[in-house]
């Protein structure tokens, strides 16, 4: 079956956030490392400014400061980043369910079925990468193709803020070094060499058996993904406890205008409950003031529900006992049940009723014309 894989990866992350954070960085030679003054440091990663003097991840500090002695070296913050990394999760959400973190800074996105939602696939890209710069005010490339293999070359391919689409596999990866294949470490490279293989399309004209005779198990997969086969499945953190949404706001907010926003993180938090056919016993609303002091305050339910009104109201009684201006805020349902080992007791019309809300809504409906359908009614 046909399938749309979004691979979004994030542009030079650390030091993107540290240039976004600090102006003055901007068009800089920024290069994130361990510490500094240890010989057994590291480069975290780098900007591409610095990348120009061939400084790149990995590389001891000391061999970074020979390249570029104008670079400027920054510790950076690992905690920083990971709060950033789980803002991002936290939007990819918005588009799809199937969401699969490779790493901090990059993930894969199974758009199958979604398409009808955008004019294109590059409607589709370019939506994922406006709203990451809305949000994080950074940017990221990604790359759209029918499986994960093509996808993760495809982010690859524009470096940075670049958007690639591949629609014939076989002569997009004619375009891509050998070396470069998921899979092709340097010895694998050395031994693929020695038989006379020194780029894709030979690699896809050799037989299998001389392949699977030379590499084993490795031959088999490198004859599949020259072929621009790959079968996994983007699997979601099956360990994930809870789903929520959050905004941070470039200007900070109070008064009628958290009201609001509360209500369209709860409605977007539920729309994705739903979704995944779950019910949720515990709600959970977080506050950050302008100065970065952050709240949580959580409530469990004594039936667990999937009713929008219901989680919405115990989200506005949280909310109470805070008062702004704040600069972000978060609202996230976890202590999950299936949706079909509902309580006896539940109105089951309300879940079938907001699932009927959700289908309109999808379809283009109007969401105060759906307010107003479920008062009606």
């Amino acid at each position: 079956m046909s399938r749309t894989i979004v691979h979004v990866d994030m542009d030079a992350f650390f030091a993107a956030v540290e240039i976004r954070d600090n102006p003055h960085l901007a068009g800089k030679p920024v290069i994130i490392g361990g510490d500094l003054d240890s010989t057994r440091g590291v480069v975290s990663t780098c900007s591409y400014e610095a990348r120009k003097f061939g400084v790149h991840s990995a590389m001891p500090i000391v061999q970074a400061r020979k390249l570029c002695p104008q670079g400027i070296f920054l510790k950076g913050s690992l905690e920083k980043y990971a709060a950033i990394s789980r803002e991002l999760m936290f939007l990819f959400d918005e588009f799809t369910p199937l969401v699969q973190p490779l790493s901090i800074d990059e993930a894969f996105l199974d758009m199958s079925g979604c398409e009808h939602f955008y004019k294109d696939l590059n409607s589709m890209g370019q939506s994922i990468k406006k709203r990451i710069h809305e949000k994080l005010r950074l940017t990221a490339s990604i790359g759209i193709a029918p499986n994960m293999f093509l996808a993760k070359l495809a982010s690859e391919k524009q470096k940075p803020d670049g958007l690639t689409i591949v629609t014939n596999p076989l002569a997009f990866l004619d375009t891509i070094p050998l070396e470069k294949m998921w899979g092709v470490g340097k010895q694998t490279y050395e031994k693929l060499i020695s038989l006379g293989i020194d780029d894709i399309p030979a690699l896809r004209k050799t037989p299998l058996d001389t392949l699977v005779r030379s590499l084993g198990k490795q031959g088999y997969q490198l004859y599949q993904l020259a072929r621009g086969i790959d079968n996994r499945l983007v699997e979601p953190n099956t360990s994930t406890k809870s789903l929520g949404a959050e905004e941070t706001y470039a200007e900070n907010i109070k008064g009628e205008a958290v009201h609001n926003e509360l209500i369209l993180l709860t409605d977007k938090t539920t729309r994705r409950l739903r979704k995944l056919g779950l019910q949720c016993r515990t709600v959970t609303v977080k506050f950050r003031y302008p100065d970065f002091t952050t709240f949580e305050k959580s409530r469990s339910l004594t039936e667990a529900t999937a009713d929008t009104d219901l989680l919405l109201a115990t989200v506005l009684d949280l909310a109470k006992p805070f008062v702004g201006p704040f600069r972000l805020l978060g609202v996230s349902l976890s202590n999950f049940t299936s949706a079909k080992t509902q309580s006896l007791f539940t109105k089951k019309d309300n879940l079938v009723l907001w699932q009927t809300i959700d289908n309109l809504r999808e379809k283009g409906f109007d969401i105060k014309k759906a307010t107003t359908l479920k008062k009606d009614t």
